[in-house]
């Protein structure tokens, strides 16, 4: 099992440390430039403001984990959530914010690795003026995401903000 495992996650963070240097216009990430698809355009109620969703791996009874490219427009974010089994972040370009529940908000530029821990109220997304490109692995063992509230423009705009591990 971890073997299989390894067959997709390895790949993707192979991928990531050999992404590509090239220019691209304020505030939103090329196609040409991007590691993986941008995927199709995320319709739910999940999300403020216009996100693309490419799935990569669909968790099933083999390896629990999902895996999918998510591209964040400028100013679009996810609602509050958490994950019952936790999830990684990956950030393949732009720059964004990623804040739990009673902490900073941190900025998160390209190459940046956030480890979401199990059952954290959390929301991450593009900043205000930038697109957001991250590859995102969820454990799906423990059972499906749980959606919360909006993120409010207050908590979003907020200036408090660090970077990952300070």
């Amino acid at each position: 099992m971890m073997n299989y495992k390894l067959n997709y996650i390895l790949p993707v963070l192979l991928c990531l440390m050999m992404g590509c240097n090239s220019k691209k216009r304020d505030g939103e990430a090329q196609q040409s430039t991007l590691i993986f698809p941008k995927g199709e355009k995320v319709t739910n109620n999940n999300f403020t403001g216009t996100v693309y969703l490419h799935t990569m791996v669909e968790g099933d009874s083999l390896n629990t984990n999902s895996v999918g490219n998510v591209t964040f427009e400028p100013g679009a974010r996810s609602k509050w959530h958490s994950h019952p089994a936790g999830q990684i972040l990956m950030v393949t370009d732009g720059v964004g914010y990623y804040q739990e529940e009673g902490k900073t908000k941190m900025i998160l530029h390209k190459g940046d690795v956030i480890k979401c821990q199990p059952n954290v109220a959390h929301w991450h997304g593009a900043s205000a003026d930038t697109a957001f490109v991250q590859v995102a692995i969820t454990g799906r063992e423990k059972g499906p995401t749980v959606w919360m509230e909006a993120v409010t423009d207050s908590i979003y705009l907020s200036k408090e903000n660090n970077k990952p591990g300070i």
